[in-house]
Protein backbone atom coordinates (compact mmCIF):
# COMPACT_ATOMS: atom_id res chain seq x y z
CA UNK A 1 0.00 0.00 0.00
CA UNK A 2 1.25 3.89 -0.34
CA UNK A 3 1.76 5.98 2.32
CA UNK A 4 3.54 9.37 2.91
CA UNK A 5 5.38 8.94 5.99
CA UNK A 6 6.66 12.49 5.65
CA UNK A 7 5.78 16.63 4.89
CA UNK A 8 7.51 17.33 1.72
CA UNK A 9 10.15 19.80 1.21
CA UNK A 10 8.70 23.38 0.10
CA UNK A 11 10.75 24.30 -3.29
CA UNK A 12 11.07 27.89 -4.03
CA UNK A 13 10.35 29.16 -7.67
CA UNK A 14 13.34 29.29 -10.23
CA UNK A 15 13.68 32.30 -12.65
CA UNK A 16 12.66 30.07 -15.41
CA UNK A 17 9.70 28.83 -13.85
CA UNK A 18 8.57 32.31 -13.36
CA UNK A 19 9.56 33.42 -16.79
CA UNK A 20 7.01 30.76 -17.91
CA UNK A 21 4.40 31.78 -15.63
CA UNK A 22 4.95 35.66 -17.10
CA UNK A 23 4.40 34.43 -20.47
CA UNK A 24 1.50 32.41 -20.26
CA UNK A 25 -0.54 35.01 -18.12
CA UNK A 26 0.00 32.93 -15.27
CA UNK A 27 1.96 36.01 -12.92
CA UNK A 28 0.07 38.93 -11.58
CA UNK A 29 0.87 41.85 -9.11
CA UNK A 30 -1.49 40.95 -6.49
CA UNK A 31 -2.59 43.38 -3.74
CA UNK A 32 -2.59 41.00 -0.66
CA UNK A 33 0.33 38.07 -0.10
CA UNK A 34 0.33 35.32 1.77
CA UNK A 35 2.37 37.14 4.57
CA UNK A 36 -0.73 40.16 5.17
CA UNK A 37 -2.99 37.11 6.00
CA UNK A 38 -0.83 35.54 8.89
CA UNK A 39 -1.40 39.09 10.77
CA UNK A 40 -5.03 37.53 12.42
CA UNK A 41 -5.48 38.53 15.61
CA UNK A 42 -7.59 35.27 16.62
CA UNK A 43 -9.40 32.59 15.32
CA UNK A 44 -12.07 30.31 16.36
CA UNK A 45 -12.84 26.80 14.87
CA UNK A 46 -15.55 26.51 12.15
CA UNK A 47 -18.30 23.77 13.02
CA UNK A 48 -19.78 22.32 9.74
CA UNK A 49 -23.98 21.70 9.89
CA UNK A 50 -23.21 18.56 11.38
CA UNK A 51 -22.05 20.05 14.58
CA UNK A 52 -18.26 18.44 13.53
CA UNK A 53 -15.12 19.90 13.76
CA UNK A 54 -13.81 20.55 10.10
CA UNK A 55 -10.31 21.18 11.46
CA UNK A 56 -10.22 24.74 9.44
CA UNK A 57 -10.61 27.77 11.86
CA UNK A 58 -12.16 31.45 10.53
CA UNK A 59 -9.65 33.86 11.31
CA UNK A 60 -10.37 37.23 12.72
CA UNK A 61 -8.45 40.50 11.57
CA UNK A 62 -8.07 43.86 13.44
CA UNK A 63 -11.06 46.27 13.00
CA UNK A 64 -9.03 48.72 11.28
CA UNK A 65 -7.78 46.23 8.70
CA UNK A 66 -10.61 44.38 7.67
CA UNK A 67 -11.87 46.65 4.79
CA UNK A 68 -8.54 47.11 2.85
CA UNK A 69 -7.90 43.19 3.50
CA UNK A 70 -11.55 42.48 1.89
CA UNK A 71 -10.84 45.04 -0.89
CA UNK A 72 -7.62 43.04 -1.83
CA UNK A 73 -9.43 39.93 -1.93
CA UNK A 74 -12.28 40.98 -3.68
CA UNK A 75 -9.27 42.24 -6.25
CA UNK A 76 -7.60 39.14 -6.28
CA UNK A 77 -11.07 37.22 -6.80
CA UNK A 78 -11.43 39.62 -9.93
CA UNK A 79 -8.12 38.63 -11.34
CA UNK A 80 -8.96 35.13 -10.99
CA UNK A 81 -12.40 35.28 -12.52
CA UNK A 82 -12.97 37.73 -14.27
CA UNK A 83 -9.31 39.05 -15.79
CA UNK A 84 -8.89 41.55 -13.44
CA UNK A 85 -12.51 43.32 -14.12
CA UNK A 86 -13.20 45.56 -10.92
CA UNK A 87 -16.82 45.92 -11.94
CA UNK A 88 -17.67 42.11 -10.74
CA UNK A 89 -16.29 43.80 -6.86
CA UNK A 90 -19.55 45.99 -6.67
CA UNK A 91 -21.74 43.22 -5.55
CA UNK A 92 -19.34 40.65 -3.63
CA UNK A 93 -18.69 40.50 -0.26
CA UNK A 94 -15.84 38.29 1.56
CA UNK A 95 -18.36 36.52 4.17
CA UNK A 96 -15.12 34.43 5.63
CA UNK A 97 -11.79 33.50 5.71
CA UNK A 98 -10.20 30.15 6.78
CA UNK A 99 -6.98 28.74 7.89
CA UNK A 100 -6.09 25.03 8.13
CA UNK A 101 -3.44 24.72 10.50
CA UNK A 102 -2.45 21.27 9.54
CA UNK A 103 -1.98 21.55 5.88
CA UNK A 104 1.32 21.14 4.94
CA UNK A 105 1.66 24.89 4.19
CA UNK A 106 -0.96 26.46 5.96
CA UNK A 107 -3.37 27.47 2.88
CA UNK A 108 -6.28 29.97 3.66
CA UNK A 109 -9.89 29.50 1.84
CA UNK A 110 -11.99 32.75 1.43
CA UNK A 111 -15.80 32.25 0.94
CA UNK A 112 -16.79 35.17 -1.13
CA UNK A 113 -20.89 35.96 -1.43
CA UNK A 114 -23.11 37.45 -4.32
CA UNK A 115 -24.80 39.83 -2.29
CA UNK A 116 -27.60 39.97 -5.53
CA UNK A 117 -28.74 36.29 -5.32
CA UNK A 118 -26.46 35.01 -2.36
CA UNK A 119 -24.49 32.74 -5.01
CA UNK A 120 -21.07 31.57 -3.22
CA UNK A 121 -17.65 30.46 -4.07
CA UNK A 122 -14.13 30.07 -2.73
CA UNK A 123 -10.84 30.28 -3.60
CA UNK A 124 -7.25 29.84 -1.75
CA UNK A 125 -4.34 31.40 -0.84
CA UNK A 126 -1.04 29.61 -0.31
CA UNK A 127 2.76 29.66 0.07
CA UNK A 128 4.02 29.31 -3.38
CA UNK A 129 5.57 26.07 -3.85
CA UNK A 130 7.34 24.80 -7.26
CA UNK A 131 5.76 21.38 -7.12
CA UNK A 132 2.19 22.34 -6.60
CA UNK A 133 2.67 24.85 -9.58
CA UNK A 134 4.49 22.45 -11.78
CA UNK A 135 1.44 19.65 -11.02
CA UNK A 136 -1.27 22.55 -11.59
CA UNK A 137 -0.15 23.43 -14.95
CA UNK A 138 0.10 19.94 -15.97
CA UNK A 139 -2.95 18.71 -14.72
CA UNK A 140 -4.31 22.09 -16.97
CA UNK A 141 -2.54 20.98 -19.85
CA UNK A 142 -2.54 17.28 -20.00
CA UNK A 143 -6.29 16.13 -18.09
CA UNK A 144 -9.45 17.01 -19.12
CA UNK A 145 -9.64 19.75 -17.19
CA UNK A 146 -8.95 23.47 -16.73
CA UNK A 147 -6.95 25.49 -13.79
CA UNK A 148 -7.06 28.96 -12.61
CA UNK A 149 -4.12 29.93 -10.59
CA UNK A 150 -2.04 33.02 -10.18
CA UNK A 151 1.79 34.03 -8.87
CA UNK A 152 3.17 36.63 -7.68
CA UNK A 153 6.38 36.24 -5.43
CA UNK A 154 5.41 33.60 -2.94
CA UNK A 155 2.08 33.60 -2.70
CA UNK A 156 -0.09 31.53 -4.97
CA UNK A 157 -3.96 31.91 -5.91
CA UNK A 158 -5.89 28.81 -6.65
CA UNK A 159 -9.69 28.31 -8.09
CA UNK A 160 -11.76 26.21 -6.11
CA UNK A 161 -12.35 22.69 -7.59
CA UNK A 162 -15.94 21.92 -7.15
CA UNK A 163 -17.01 18.09 -6.62
CA UNK A 164 -17.75 16.01 -4.00
CA UNK A 165 -15.10 15.15 -1.31
CA UNK A 166 -13.88 11.43 -2.71
CA UNK A 167 -13.85 10.67 1.11
CA UNK A 168 -17.06 11.73 1.50
CA UNK A 169 -18.38 10.08 -1.91
CA UNK A 170 -17.51 6.78 -0.81
CA UNK A 171 -19.46 6.95 2.54
CA UNK A 172 -22.30 8.66 1.09
CA UNK A 173 -22.82 8.10 -2.86
CA UNK A 174 -21.01 4.12 -3.21
CA UNK A 175 -24.08 1.94 -2.04
CA UNK A 176 -26.52 4.37 -4.35
CA UNK A 177 -27.90 3.77 -7.51
CA UNK A 178 -24.46 4.46 -8.92
CA UNK A 179 -23.48 2.94 -12.86
CA UNK A 180 -20.73 0.69 -11.51
CA UNK A 181 -18.97 0.09 -14.68
CA UNK A 182 -18.69 4.11 -15.52
CA UNK A 183 -17.34 5.03 -12.18
CA UNK A 184 -14.76 1.92 -12.33
CA UNK A 185 -14.18 2.96 -15.88
CA UNK A 186 -13.33 6.38 -14.57
CA UNK A 187 -11.03 5.57 -11.49
CA UNK A 188 -8.87 3.43 -13.92
CA UNK A 189 -8.58 6.34 -16.26
CA UNK A 190 -7.60 8.95 -13.28
CA UNK A 191 -5.13 6.55 -12.27
CA UNK A 192 -3.26 6.02 -15.59
CA UNK A 193 -3.29 9.98 -15.71
CA UNK A 194 -1.54 10.54 -12.05
CA UNK A 195 0.70 7.57 -13.31
CA UNK A 196 2.15 9.05 -16.01
CA UNK A 197 2.73 12.82 -15.15
CA UNK A 198 3.66 11.45 -11.42
CA UNK A 199 1.01 12.92 -9.80
CA UNK A 200 1.07 11.49 -6.32
CA UNK A 201 -0.74 11.04 -2.79
CA UNK A 202 -4.22 11.12 -4.68
CA UNK A 203 -5.76 8.79 -1.91
CA UNK A 204 -9.79 9.69 -1.00
CA UNK A 205 -9.19 13.31 0.42
CA UNK A 206 -7.16 14.51 -2.19
CA UNK A 207 -9.88 13.97 -5.10
CA UNK A 208 -13.09 15.27 -5.86
CA UNK A 209 -15.70 12.82 -7.85
CA UNK A 210 -17.52 15.37 -10.65
CA UNK A 211 -21.42 13.95 -10.89
CA UNK A 212 -22.74 15.00 -14.52
CA UNK A 213 -26.06 13.57 -15.27
CA UNK A 214 -26.72 12.55 -18.95
CA UNK A 215 -29.81 12.28 -20.99
CA UNK A 216 -29.72 8.27 -19.89
CA UNK A 217 -27.18 8.13 -17.22
CA UNK A 218 -25.26 9.37 -14.43
CA UNK A 219 -20.88 10.53 -15.70
CA UNK A 220 -18.27 10.75 -13.24
CA UNK A 221 -15.00 12.17 -13.28
CA UNK A 222 -12.32 12.41 -10.57
CA UNK A 223 -10.41 15.38 -10.24
CA UNK A 224 -7.05 15.94 -8.23
CA UNK A 225 -7.16 18.67 -5.80
CA UNK A 226 -3.98 18.85 -4.31
CA UNK A 227 -0.44 18.84 -5.73
CA UNK A 228 1.37 19.26 -3.22
CA UNK A 229 3.13 16.03 -4.15
CA UNK A 230 3.89 16.22 -8.00
CA UNK A 231 7.03 14.56 -8.59
CA UNK A 232 9.04 14.04 -4.96
CA UNK A 233 8.79 10.95 -3.88
CA UNK A 234 11.13 7.66 -4.91
CA UNK A 235 7.98 4.87 -4.40
CA UNK A 236 6.29 4.63 -7.70
CA UNK A 237 2.81 2.98 -5.80
CA UNK A 238 2.40 6.61 -4.54
CA UNK A 239 1.73 7.98 -8.69
CA UNK A 240 -0.99 5.08 -8.78
CA UNK A 241 -4.12 5.73 -6.84
CA UNK A 242 -4.79 2.08 -6.81
CA UNK A 243 -2.48 1.55 -3.73
CA UNK A 244 -3.88 3.79 -1.48
CA UNK A 245 -6.02 1.74 1.45
CA UNK A 246 -8.76 5.20 1.37
CA UNK A 247 -9.42 3.99 -2.18
CA UNK A 248 -10.44 0.41 -1.80
CA UNK A 249 -13.89 0.79 -2.46
CA UNK A 250 -13.61 2.36 -5.56
CA UNK A 251 -11.01 -0.36 -6.24
CA UNK A 252 -13.13 -3.46 -5.84
CA UNK A 253 -16.38 -2.52 -6.98
CA UNK A 254 -13.97 -2.10 -10.39
CA UNK A 255 -12.60 -5.35 -9.41
CA UNK A 256 -16.27 -6.54 -9.64
CA UNK A 257 -17.34 -5.31 -12.99
CA UNK A 258 -14.30 -4.68 -15.36
CA UNK A 259 -12.20 -7.72 -16.86
CA UNK A 260 -8.48 -6.81 -17.34
CA UNK A 261 -9.18 -6.55 -20.97
CA UNK A 262 -11.74 -3.99 -20.44
CA UNK A 263 -9.29 -2.38 -17.76
CA UNK A 264 -6.35 -2.40 -20.38
CA UNK A 265 -8.41 -1.06 -23.21
CA UNK A 266 -9.60 2.33 -20.34
CA UNK A 267 -5.64 2.77 -19.91
CA UNK A 268 -4.95 2.84 -23.91
CA UNK A 269 -8.01 4.93 -24.50
CA UNK A 270 -6.71 7.40 -21.40
CA UNK A 271 -2.97 7.32 -22.78
CA UNK A 272 -4.00 8.25 -26.25
CA UNK A 273 -5.93 11.05 -25.10
CA UNK A 274 -2.73 12.72 -22.93
CA UNK A 275 -0.44 12.17 -25.95
CA UNK A 276 -3.28 14.15 -28.02
CA UNK A 277 -3.35 17.17 -25.62
CA UNK A 278 0.72 17.02 -25.84
CA UNK A 279 0.61 17.60 -29.37
CA UNK A 280 -2.05 20.32 -28.78
CA UNK A 281 -0.09 22.63 -26.29
CA UNK A 282 2.95 24.33 -27.26
CA UNK A 283 3.14 25.31 -23.82
CA UNK A 284 3.71 21.70 -22.46
CA UNK A 285 7.31 21.35 -24.17
CA UNK A 286 7.96 25.27 -22.77
CA UNK A 287 7.26 23.77 -19.14
CA UNK A 288 9.02 20.76 -19.40
CA UNK A 289 11.85 22.82 -20.58
CA UNK A 290 12.35 24.27 -17.07
CA UNK A 291 11.05 21.39 -15.23
CA UNK A 292 13.95 19.03 -16.52
CA UNK A 293 16.77 22.00 -14.89
CA UNK A 294 14.42 21.96 -11.77
CA UNK A 295 15.21 20.28 -8.37
CA UNK A 296 11.86 19.39 -6.96
CA UNK A 297 12.88 16.23 -4.86
CA UNK A 298 15.85 14.57 -2.78
CA UNK A 299 18.61 12.84 -5.57
CA UNK A 300 18.04 10.09 -3.59
CA UNK A 301 13.91 9.97 -4.35
CA UNK A 302 15.21 10.74 -8.03
CA UNK A 303 17.48 7.53 -8.15
CA UNK A 304 14.85 5.10 -6.42
CA UNK A 305 11.85 6.58 -8.60
CA UNK A 306 14.02 6.16 -11.70
CA UNK A 307 14.86 2.49 -11.05
CA UNK A 308 11.38 1.16 -10.08
CA UNK A 309 10.09 3.05 -13.22
CA UNK A 310 12.77 1.13 -15.26
CA UNK A 311 12.11 -2.19 -13.59
CA UNK A 312 8.09 -1.55 -14.45
CA UNK A 313 8.31 -0.30 -18.43
CA UNK A 314 11.39 -2.36 -18.82
CA UNK A 315 13.01 0.67 -19.88
CA UNK A 316 16.55 1.92 -19.04
CA UNK A 317 16.59 5.15 -19.69
CA UNK A 318 14.57 5.85 -16.11
CA UNK A 319 18.03 5.03 -14.86
CA UNK A 320 19.93 8.14 -16.46
CA UNK A 321 17.26 10.93 -15.27
CA UNK A 322 18.75 13.06 -12.82
CA UNK A 323 15.43 15.17 -12.06
CA UNK A 324 12.21 14.45 -11.39
CA UNK A 325 11.05 17.12 -14.79
CA UNK A 326 13.63 14.19 -16.63
CA UNK A 327 11.27 11.50 -15.24
CA UNK A 328 7.77 13.60 -16.00
CA UNK A 329 9.64 13.98 -19.56
CA UNK A 330 10.62 10.23 -20.60
CA UNK A 331 7.15 9.28 -18.92
CA UNK A 332 5.29 11.16 -21.30
CA UNK A 333 7.51 11.01 -24.10
CA UNK A 334 6.81 6.95 -24.14
CA UNK A 335 3.23 8.27 -25.23
CA UNK A 336 4.24 9.85 -28.62
CA UNK A 337 5.75 6.28 -29.49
Amino acid sequence: MARISKKKNVYTLIDPLREYLRTYDREYRLPLLYEDLLEYDDSVALIDKDMEDTLWETVIFPQLEVNNIHQGLKKIYALLRAGGDLSVMDHLFIERIDICLYGNTRPFRVRIVNKINDNFDYFYIKKADASRIYGLELEHLLSPNRISFLVHQETLIEEHIIGVPGDMFIKQYLNDRINKVRLAKEFVKFNERCFVRLLGDMHASNFVVDITPDFEEVSYRLRAIDFDQQSYEGRKVVYMPQYFKENNPIINLGIGTLTPETVLQYQKEERSLISRRYKANANVDDLLRVMVTDIIAPEKNVRNLGQELADHHKDGRFLGCKTMGQLVKLSLDRLMG
